[in-house]
């Protein structure tokens, strides 16, 4: 175990000294994709009225939609031509599978091989622990993403083209695409998905399609594997749990943990209020508030008002777009498991236990370290963007706080503010989203390049006072 972790530390060690990093080549890849996107959008021909667009808005809807966020400072159904329309759905779903991803396969559909430099890039964007059988990840990956994409399509038609004729086709797999990638961002309307907040139908395919996608592939996978192995032999469910990697069992546990919990909190604090929950009839107020406690993981649609909502709602919200979904997905945020791993960490610590155990298994103290570097990092990044739109913007503090968070966790929801900004505003709303989208990876990523020589020197070990 111990040699083939060094033997990976050493192959990055020769990547690095022979060209890019695998985090800087992320980081490139996403900022390459956003400036192409940019110039497009720019175009007269992006634009329904085929006037040239400004570029600081066209910058912006590039970002969002590479990052998948879906904050918007014009409107994508009547903003954008088709032609634009369709350049904002292909940075959705390139920004979604993730930059590395459609490069690779890119090169196989031209028969280049992947060589082991594409092989650590790709081991580093998905955390994969293996660099075997990564041409056969990645096929999966994108066949998987298409299945359930068009899945997700051919379920929103069934409402859309009654309702807006051969349109309805083009929205739908706009919808599906977007959900899917958590990026919020639809060709219906002005108003998300707020017409539809007592359809069943329309709520329960987004909220499917949004939890897929923030669940991970790599999850997919082993789900997958233990459906037909339950299949095949009939294994009791508990021995299927017992099989399952720590990894799942944490973001299967933590998904349920805070889609419920959301739910409630939602639908406690916003029973009453006549702008949001309060109009509707019971049904409609829990398919609601279930609703929003699911959205808030990065996804960015909505059914009630968010600029509405009680500030109690608003907080504990903004808590939910800074967890945001799972690693290895289309979800942004510090992710369930980072936020669980700390969670059971500091429950060791009053425990007065040397390690943290999750399910009768322990995690590393490295990985514990990450996952604090992780939450300081993009607490710091989200509380210092903040105070400087506040000084620049001057607007209430929760308005601020809930864009910001929005933005920081690709999330999406806003309370009417982000169009309402100035061109520094924006740019500084686009430096979120940015960092929010690849902030995650570099951090956990960032500490996989490590000077050995300083590894081997050692220092007394002395204790501080704390608290």
């Amino acid at each position: 175990m111990e040699g083939g972790k060094n033997r990976r530390i050493a192959l990055r060690g020769f990547i690095s000294k022979n060209g890019l990093q695998p985090t800087q080549m992320i980081v490139l890849g996403f900022l390459l994709l956003i400036i192409i996107g940019s110039l497009l959008l720019s175009l007269p021909a992006a634009a329904s009225d085929g006037n040239a667009t400004n570029y600081v808005d066209a910058l912006f809807t590039a970002v969002t939609s590479v990052c998948v966020t879906g904050l918007t400072v014009v409107s994508t159904a009547d903003h954008w031509s088709f032609f634009g329309q369709v350049i904002i759905l292909l940075l959705v779903q390139v920004g979604g599978l993730g930059i590395v991803t459609a490069v690779m396969i890119f090169l196989m559909a031209f028969h280049r091989r992947i060589g082991l430099k594409n092989r650590i890039l790709i081991q580093t964007a998905y955390g994969w622990n293996s660099m075997q059988g990564v041409s056969k990840l990645l096929l999966r990956i994108v066949a998987g993403t298409l299945i359930v994409e068009l899945t997700g399509a051919l379920c929103y038609m069934l409402v859309l083209v009654p309702e807006y004729g051969l349109a309805g086709i083009w929205q739908s797999v706009f919808l599906s695409v977007s959900a899917f990638c958590n990026a919020g961002m639809d060709v219906i309307g002005n108003t998300s998905l707020a017409g539809y907040v007592g359809n069943v139908w329309m709520n329960l395919i987004t909220m499917i399609l949004i939890i897929l996608g923030g669940l991970g592939f790599l999850v997919w996978w082993e789900l997958l594997a233990l459906t037909k192995e339950r299949w095949k032999s009939k294994t009791p469910f508990h021995i299927l749990w017992n099989k399952t990697t720590l990894h799942t069992k944490i973001v299967l546990s933590a998904t349920v943990v805070f889609i419920l919990a959301g739910a409630v909190i939602v639908f406690t604090f916003e029973y009453g209020n006549p702008d949001t929950l309060g109009v509707l009839n019971f049904p409609q107020k829990l398919l609601a508030a279930l609703f929003q406690s699911v959205t808030t993981r990065t996804a960015g649609f909505y059914t009630i008002s968010q600029a509405a909502l009680e500030d109690s709602t608003s907080a504990f919200c903004m808590l939910l777009m800074f967890i945001g979904g799972s690693p290895g997905g289309t979800a942004g945020g510090v992710k369930t498991v980072t936020i669980s791993m700390l969670f059971f960490a500091v429950m060791a610590t009053i425990k007065g236990q040397d390690e943290t155990r999750v399910f009768h298994r322990s995690i590393s103290d490295n990985n514990v370290k990450k996952g604090l570097t992780i939450i300081l990092l993009s607490t710091s990044i989200w509380a210092v963007m903040t105070m400087l739109l506040l000084h620049l913007e001057r607007v209430d503090l929760m308005t601020m706080c809930y864009e910001t968070a929005s933005a920081i966790g690709t999330v999406g929801l806003s309370k009417d503010l982000t169009p309402l900004l100035h061109t520094s505003g924006k740019l500084i709303i686009c430096l979120m989203m940015y960092l929010g989208r690849i902030g995650p990876i570099t951090m956990a990523t960032a500490f996989l390049s490590r000077n050995q020589k300083e590894d081997m020197v050692g220092y007394p070990e002395e204790n501080i006072m704390l608290g």
